[in-house]
């Protein structure tokens, strides 16, 4: 599931964006003080942006906050509704302490951050997976005469370490029998990343689909995506719960799977409208064709809900063992023990029930 948009690597959140969010209308307005203290609450962490004139969630949050059959829903269970924005520039920083902080009780995000959080002790499981997930590219200057990760070995990679496509480089230099002591690794952000690339201190750059808008401006040659990859290969995003929440609150839990599976299906049926949607957050709707353009599966198949157990349980088998390995943690877990997929398999009968 492509939860966040392609375009979340370009803009950060202005504090009067983060604001004006925990301040919408209808769904997305928390409710006054005067309400009980023990009114039961739902805290969702969202990746939100305010540069296009109003503040938007990205992605497929978006859909669910406008969703009145989700809205309804906890209206009638006297449900309060809480989004807690975060930043595009810090993601899996911020969701992981808001989950230690008990701020939040879900967070669409990615799988190494969620990994390195059970690690912690701080107990999460996947509600709702995603799907195929956002494509990774090896960006290189334009006038580099490297041509692939080999030809990296020794040189400066710009790389945001935590983040989940840290997993998909580890991939990739596996694959080629390299590791990452093979490579000068600076940690950046995807912003500074890109800086470093136009400015050619790095020799390449890896990240998500800011690597295209990179290319079209000319400031980076791509040598090497996943885009003609099967899905093992592609940055995994997921519906995480925190494991408390999701056994005291299975009711609030389900109405937010269903409302994740109904926008999910409706995105597996409505390419172009999602597709130009996500023009908003600032990416050219040639870029983000581009990048849901993934030659080894279907859009239909890429969004179609499903909770695929066994992808999932050898998935984050992998992910452990790299966080492990790399020193992101120090407990090991048990990838069964991220895996919850009642709450899917219940929304994908409901909206099977719901359709004429």
């Amino acid at each position: 599931m492509r939860i966040f948009s392609t375009g979340i690597l370009v803009f950060g959140l202005s504090s009067l964006a983060l604001v004006a969010c925990t301040k919408q209308s209808d769904g997305n307005k928390s409710p006054s003080h005067t309400q009980s203290s023990t009114q039961q609450q739902l805290r969702i962490a969202v990746v939100a942006n305010g540069t296009s004139g109003t503040v938007d969630f990205i992605g497929i949050p978006q859909l669910i906050a406008h969703d009145q059959v989700f809205l309804d829903a906890l209206k009638k269970k006297n449900i309060k509704l809480q989004w807690e924005p975060v930043t595009t520039a810090a993601v899996a920083t911020l969701v992981n302490e808001s989950f230690i902080n008990n701020k939040i009780d879900f967070a669409y995000y990615g799988n190494l951050p969620a990994v390195v959080l059970n690690a912690t002790g701080v107990k999460t499981q996947i509600v709702v997976p995603g799907s195929v997930g956002n494509n990774v590219y090896l960006i290189v200057p334009p006038d580099s005469n490297v041509k692939s990760i080999e030809d990296l070995k020794g040189k400066k990679i710009a790389l945001h370490r935590g983040r989940p496509w840290e997993i998909n480089f580890s991939k990739l230099i596996q694959s080629k029998g390299l590791d990452l002591k093979d490579f000068q690794i600076l940690n950046l952000n995807p912003q500074a990343g890109a800086a470093a690339l136009s400015a050619k201190s790095v020799d390449a750059f890896f990240t998500l689909s800011d690597a295209l808008t990179l290319e079209d401006r000319k400031l980076g040659k791509i040598i090497w995506s996943s885009q003609s990859l099967p899905a093992e290969w592609k940055m995994r995003a997921e519906l995480w719960g925190r494991t408390e929440y999701i056994q005291n609150n299975p009711e609030a839990t389900q109405i937010l799977a269903d409302a994740t599976v109904r926008a999910m299906n409706w995105v597996a049926t409505h390419k172009d409208a999602y597709e130009q949607s996500q023009t908003k957050f600032g990416q050219p709707l040639s870029v983000i064709q581009r990048e849901y353009n993934n030659t080894a599966s279907s859009w239909v198949q890429d969004w179609t809900p499903s909770y695929r157990v066994d992808f999932l349980n050898q998935h984050y088998t992998n992910v452990i063992d790299y966080a492990l390995k790399a020193q992101l943690i120090q407990t090991p877990i048990q990838a069964k023990d991220l895996l919850n997929p009642q709450f899917t398999e219940k929304a994908i009968e409901n909206l099977k029930a719901a359709q004429p």
